[in-house]
């Protein structure tokens, strides 16, 4: 359940889905890639990149200095997984 509510909250916010979208159709990117393509200052995306790493969306690979990001492969799976066992909880709870 509390990975169900934090992977709905990470997606409460228009910039995260904005940054999902574009590495789903981009693929792995850079930091700095992220950066200039959706005119972000660094701070802004990093906070937002720790929130979809965290709640499960993303993983990085670091290369050296760099630190590149892409959509986890088993996301889509444990947010269905995930969003039926609350609807269950929510469904017997009184």
């Amino acid at each position: 359940m509390e990975v169900f509510l934090k992977s709905i909250s990470a997606l409460n916010d228009e910039t995260r889905v904005l940054i999902l979208r574009f590495i789903d159709v981009h693929g792995e990117c850079c930091v700095c890639d992220l950066q200039v393509s959706l005119e972000m200052i660094q701070s802004r995306l990093s906070r937002h990149l720790k929130i979809l790493k965290d709640a499960g969306f993303l993983r990085v690979e670091r290369k050296g200095t760099w630190a590149y990001y892409s959509i986890r492969t088993q996301t889509q799976e444990n947010v269905k997984y995930e969003s039926k066992k609350a609807g269950t909880y929510f469904m017997y709870r009184k």
